[in-house]
């Protein structure tokens, strides 16, 4: 401390005679003052032990208050100089003013860790009781959304590519494809899944996997020009359609019960029966792979898509071709039957929708344009609402006949490969190149109302607007809380001041 050069030591005897005793104690007075002032953070007086730090002697308790430093008539000047004497005393001066100056830094560092409030941990709690009304809205939103339920299963990953994803029609189950040929198979809920069990059913890339209607059999398609039927209560393969196309398959479409179709990857299509060993019929109208299959309710006529640019009809009773559409620059990928099964919609590789009515599939009545990137899948959410997804990562949802963008229903971070819709219609599925299956509670469309054909809509934003199953948020609705925010305190300030008074 900046105070020692104010007191004299044991050595200077001779300058030490002229102190009496009220000089001494005003030194000391004034010393202890400074230093109270020097150290605001800290509220504790001058001990005995700063005083030994700077050098002063310490007061006897057993004398009395007028002899606490000795006077001049104690001094014997006829006393023999001994420097020996002089040696220890300092010695001894320095070890107590060391062992005092320690136990005076200790005591510094308690105060300055306790602070003003006490220890940290009171001065924490004293923070957090002090939390403006701001920061205690923040904290409980934080709260508050991690304890809200979930409205969708979490995601599930896997090592392997999955090819296919695919919804069991009574159970709360999702069967996945994968590029080594297994199927895992998955109980989903909103708290957690399950893997039951994995099947190896394929030795090269599985690329369709579906349930028949009453859900009792598994049926997988294949890069191994194969087809399997396994049964799901006793896990053992039922059928087995070795060699069922000349090409790898690349998609399988089950009709009901019995009824099945595949296509591959030279445009062959062919209709299978569970009872029998062989196809019903086989028809090859295209050159080019087969991207979808679909029929309606009433089971009359098989559609089929094809990265040639075809749109073909067969006829399932006649067991012939129906009709094909006019050729397109573009490779048509998926399909889907709105408004009654009045309406075909078809995506295409340019991110175009082409309208049918149906029964007339030889050219398109009605062309969307859709959005940039390529239509690769597409799942009918209602009977006006789609679901669309490619390699951009997002779902989108859009009104059929009118046409409109709804939003963005979820978002993957690489191309999503595949869809699927449970049976109930309130859960989506999808499958992205990350590996990852994710899920998408869509429950909220039940709730949207019809749109007009002369509705003022901003396709701008349509397309970029997030619906409450995106985990991304609006801009809008952010703005929108601060501004129902500065409405209400203008509102509780006006009722505040009270009726103003007119001169």
């Amino acid at each position: 401390m900046h105070t020692h050069n104010n007191f004299k030591t044991p050595s200077d005897a001779d300058e030490l005679d002229d102190l009496d005793d009220d000089m001494v104690i005003g030194v000391i007075e004034e010393i202890a003052q400074e230093a109270l002032v020097g150290e605001d953070e800290s509220d504790s007086d001058i001990d005995e032990h700063d005083l030994a730090d700077m050098g002063a002697p310490e007061p006897n308790p057993n004398a009395d208050e007028n002899e606490s430093i000795s006077s001049d008539s104690s001094f014997d000047p006829n006393a023999e100089d001994s420097s020996d004497s002089d040696d220890s005393m300092l010695e001894e001066d320095e070890a107590e003013g060391a062992s005092s100056g320690e136990a005076t830094s200790a005591k510094r560092r308690k105060d300055d860790n306790d602070g003003p409030c006490g220890s940290a941990g009171d001065s924490a709690a004293f923070d957090l009781d002090d939390l403006d009304d701001e920061t205690d809205e923040t904290v409980r939103a934080i709260i508050a959304a991690i304890k809200k339920p979930r409205s969708a299963p979490p995601e599930i990953k896997l090592e392997d590519f999955i090819t296919d994803v695919c919804f069991h029609p009574d159970r709360d189950i999702i069967a996945l494809a994968t590029i080594i040929g297994d199927v895992h198979l998955y109980e989903y809920g909103n708290e957690g899944n399950k893997l039951l069990r994995t099947i190896e059913v394929h030795s090269k890339a599985c690329r369709d996997v579906e349930f028949t209607e009453d859900g009792r059999y598994l049926l997988t398609a294949s890069k191994d020009k194969c087809v399997m039927v396994t049964d799901l209560e006793t896990e053992k393969l039922k059928k087995l359609y070795e060699t069922a196309h000349d090409d790898a398959i690349n998609k399988l479409h089950v009709l009901d019960e019995n009824l099945f179709a595949t296509g591959d990857d030279a445009g062959t299509v062919k209709l299978w029966d569970l009872r029998t060993k062989n196809p019903i019929f086989e028809l090859k109208e295209v050159e080019d792979q087969i991207t979808q299959m679909i029929t309606n309710d009433q089971k009359k006529l098989l559609l089929a898509t094809s990265a040639d640019g075809y749109l073909t009809t067969f006829n399932i009773a006649a067991r012939k071709l129906y009709v094909q559409s006019e050729p397109y620059e573009e490779e048509l990928n998926c399909m889907g039957i709105y408004r009654g099964s009045s309406k075909l919609v078809v995506g295409t590789s340019k991110g175009k929708l082409y309208s049918y009515n149906w029964g007339y599939f030889g050219y398109h009545c009605d062309m969307y344009p859709g959005i940039k990137s390529p239509v690769s899948l597409m799942i009918p959410i209602t009977d006006r609402i789609a679901c669309v997804a490619g390699e951009d990562g997002n779902i989108r949802a859009c009104h059929i006949t009118p046409y409109r963008n709804l939003g963005v229903v979820g978002q993957h971070n690489m191309p999503i490969e595949s869809l699927d819709i449970n049976t109930n219609g309130e859960l989506l599925a999808s499958s992205s190149h990350n590996n990852d299956v994710r899920f998408w509670n869509v429950k909220y469309f039940e709730d949207f109302g019809d749109i007009k054909y002369n509705d003022k809509h901003n396709a701008y934003k349509e397309k970029r607007h997030n619906l409450p199953s995106s985990k991304c948020t609006n801009a809008s609705d952010f703005f929108s809380d601060l501004t129902k925010e500065d409405e209400d305190n203008a509102d509780n300030n006006d009722a505040a001041a009270g009726p103003s008074n007119s001169a």
